[in-house]
């Protein structure tokens, strides 16, 4: 059997559907929650990766041909929702960017011993704005696709996941729980969310962020070995590996950081005070830094020119402008004006750090105004699992949710819609007022431009 038809097996398919959501980001937001990140996380699983890995999974080999998201909305719901879709899947990236690169300063800070100058609102925004308009000049110049895409993920990810569980668990087993962090000790009623407490709600939306892009797994299927008994065992197993990576990192960062003090950008923070208990150097903490830096230039380089991909296709379609002058492209296959639009507005988002001084606020809109986006997205994949069964009842799924009739597969998708509404709910019951209003503005501000330009691009090409 050749290389191009070989089958990959389950275990293969864990890790590359793992490799997907793998961070370090996200888990000072898990650590944030002390204790009650054990249910959020299982919820997350049970109620937002799972159903939205199986729906996915279903409709992509209904649908095996390049699209994704935008093609099944498409089939079930018309052009115009498939093109909000793509629409969506683009401008999500604009927030997205910045709560990626807000990570940037805190690492030079700690790269450089100077801790405080990380937290510097006016740091950060010099720090997104430089770094984020270099790597765009550098993939309109040259050819970033091929360079640091594997280096990036083991820089960024793997070897940072690797030294935190290390160090952490070294210092837990020296220290033991510390009663002034935020897990304290335990007890049951800690991990149950309370509504009496309403502020560790507004961290529901970012540890649901930590499984957004797990659909991506569905492409596989073609490759996996009996993918109908295969793919949803390998989406749980993978899951459940997510999540122990996240949480027993998290538990022992929650221990070690003092209440109140938490830096949900500085991924740093708990390696220094790792330093402090172990009697460890803290150039591990500037090395450390300084690698994480690296891996996330990598990975922002190759996020300017992935999304565009599908807004091009888009324009290609007629469903844009041509005045945009989006369907020019280079030799590389990169429009220059798509990504100097999505740059100037993700520069515009980054702004935000300098109107509000508080980093973590701003960290924390930008997480939530992305998972809203996103999930408007989800929405859509839910209802055109639902419409396509009704439509096209008869044609092929080689993976099917439920044996036979619609049962399982309306569950599954009611699943996801009412995570969705507990996110968002949770993330504007539990935000300040301010932070509410933009989180909304920002949503709806980007959700109105694809209607209007649909109609507009249609009635022009009448």
């Amino acid at each position: 059997m050749s290389d191009i038809n070989k089958k990959i097996g389950l275990g293969t398919f864990v890790g590359m559907t793992m490799a997907l959501c793998a961070t370090v980001r996200s888990i000072p937001t898990l650590a944030a929650v002390g204790w009650t990140l054990i249910s959020f996380s299982l919820f997350a699983i049970i109620f937002f990766a799972g159903p939205i890995s199986i729906v996915s999974g279903e409709l992509s080999t209904m649908y095996p041909q390049a699209g994704g998201p935008q093609l099944w909305v498409k089939k079930a719901l018309g052009e115009k929702w498939g093109f909000v879709v793509a629409w969506l899947l683009w401008v999500q990236m604009f927030p997205g960017m910045v709560m990626v690169a807000s990570t940037i300063g805190p690492l030079l800070g700690n790269t450089f011993g100077n801790i405080s100058l990380g937290s510097n609102h006016w740091f950060n925004l010099f720090c997104i704005l430089f770094f984020y308009w270099v790597v765009t000049i550098l993939n309109i110049k040259y050819d970033m696709a091929k360079v640091g895409g594997s280096i990036g993920v083991w820089l960024g990810v793997y070897i940072p996941v690797a030294v935190m569980f290390i160090l952490g668990f070294a210092s837990l087993a020296k220290m033991g729980i510390n009663t002034n962090g935020y897990l304290g000790t335990f007890s049951w009623a800690k991990v149950v969310p309370s509504l009496k407490n309403l502020d560790t709600l507004k961290y529901l939306a970012g540890i649901s962020f930590i499984f957004v892009g797990i659909e991506m797994s569905s492409v596989y299927i073609p490759k996996l070995k009996d993918a109908t008994k295969n793919y949803t065992k390998g989406v749980f197993i993978a899951l459940i590996g997510l999540v122990l990576l996240n949480v027993l990192n998290a538990l022992t960062v929650a221990n070690v950081v003092p209440a109140g003090k938490m830096e949900l950008a500085n991924i740093t923070q708990p390696i220094l005070l790792y330093c402090q208990v172990l009697g460890l150097p803290t150039i591990i903490a500037n090395i450390f830094s300084f690698m994480v830096f690296i891996g996330v230039m990598l990975q922002l380089s190759a996020w300017v020119t992935g999304p565009s991909a599908t807004i091009i296709q888009v324009a290609k379609d007629g469903l844009l402008p041509e005045k945009f002058g989006y369907t020019k492209t280079n030799k590389y296959g990169v429009s220059k004006n798509v990504v100097l639009t999505q740059s100037i507005i993700i520069s515009c988002f980054a702004l935000l750090y300098g109107f509000i001084t508080d980093v973590n606020a701003v960290f924390l809109i930008l997480t939530n105004a992305t998972t809203v986006i996103y999930s408007i997205v989800y929405i859509l994949i839910a209802i055109a699992l639902i419409k396509l069964r009704h439509t096209q009842p008869d044609i092929e799924r080689p993976y099917r949710i439920g044996k036979s009739g619609n049962g399982l597969a309306y569950v599954v998708a009611a699943m996801l819609l009412l995570a969705i509404f507990i996110v968002i709910l949770a993330s504007l019951i539990s935000s300040t007022a301010l932070n509410g209003v933009l989180v909304a503005a920002v949503t709806i501000i980007f959700l109105i431009p694809p209607f209007l330009i649909y109609a507009k691009t249609k009635k022009h090409n009448k």
